[in-house]
């Protein structure tokens, strides 16, 4: 299975271009986001580091 194919990279992309497109149209930032932007952030965080932890148990 590549990496485009993966259910957690496939998530993990959707929550960058959910991020993305929120923080390009509002005004919250990272170190403050606000209740619709909280959550956002919250998934692509989640979502980034479950991946990273995916890649470095691949590596092992």
């Amino acid at each position: 299975m590549t990496a485009r194919q993966n259910p957690l990279y496939i998530r993990y992309m959707a929550a960058v271009d959910e991020w993305t497109t929120h923080v390009t149209d509002c005004s919250c930032r990272v170190e403050a986001p606000y209740e619709v932007g909280a959550p956002l952030f919250e998934r692509f965080s989640r979502l980034q580091d479950a991946w990273t932890n995916h890649l470095t148990q691949q590596r092992r």
